[in-house]
């Protein structure tokens, strides 16, 4: 299930433009909300590693795993460029068995909706609290059933350039409605600027949606209770024009 394949060399370019930063100081300051002397989190489903790395700079010891060698390839490269050292390896989030204990588990940028099955949600949550001890901090983030419902997903199209490479992603969304489950189908034309040769990139990425009471019971049979949900870019109460939320969970 190592989604990104090709795609991974192209994903720092697509999301050169997405706020690490500010959604790094974001969960800085949700992590300080909940939780009590968190300073040593691990990231499940890191990516690329700029959240990361924007967390070492605020002060956090924090470790990155994703199931995508590719990911950690780069992610390692950015830290390396970043100057910030590196902790990343790859692992499955569903299998992982943590080595030692942590302040706090992040998972962001929706890597909790890519686990499609009540087994697959229920083995990330009892992967995470292995890593806790108890009173532990999980953050995290979904797409939010109500939002997607109310704004149901459509066509997508992004253009970019970088350095080498002209770059056209169109974006298919199929829903699935006994699953809650949407695919989004990404076509990726990446044309040489140099040679003008034209390289085609298909993946699907698979999407849950998931709703506040099917999440807290999850969370109840992984060991943790649930203490708050909020909406991804205000902070604020969720409602039917939240289409991503935080979930704030802590270890029992």
């Amino acid at each position: 299930m190592e989604v990104f394949k090709d795609y991974a060399y192209y994903y720092n370019a697509f999301y050169r433009n997405k706020d690490y930063e500010g959604e790094s100081r974001q969960v800085d300051m949700l992590l300080q909300r909940y939780g009590n002397g968190i300073r040593k989190i691990i990231n499940y489903g890191c990516g690329t590693g700029r959240h990361d790395i924007e967390l070492r700079r605020l002060g956090y010891d924090c470790t990155g795993i994703d199931m995508s060698s590719l990911m950690i390839e780069i992610a390692r490269k950015n830290a390396e460029e970043g100057g910030t050292g590196s902790d990343f390896s790859v692992a499955d989030i569903r299998s992982y068995e943590p080595g030692e204990m942590y302040d706090a588990v992040i998972s962001l940028f929706h890597v909790m909706s890519y686990q499609n099955s009540n087994q697959d949600i229920l083995a990330a949550f009892r992967s995470a609290r292995k890593a806790l001890g108890a009173g532990g901090l999980f953050l995290f983030d979904v797409w939010y059933g109500p939002g997607v419902l109310s704004d149901r997903p459509a066509v997508r199209v992004k253009e970019i350039e970088d350095e080498e490479n002209r770059l056209v992603r169109i974006a298919r969304p199929v829903m699935h409605d006994k699953e809650n489950v949407v695919d989004v189908c990404y076509e990726v034309f990446v044309t040489n600027k140099e040679s003008g040769v034209t390289k085609t990139i298909e993946e699907v990425h698979n999407m849950r949606y998931f709703f506040r009471p099917e999440l807290e019971f999850y969370l109840q049979e992984a060991g943790f209770e649930l203490v708050d949900n909020m909406d991804c870019q205000t902070l604020g109460e969720t409602d039917y024009g939240s289409w991503t939320s935080y979930f704030v969970a802590r270890a029992v």
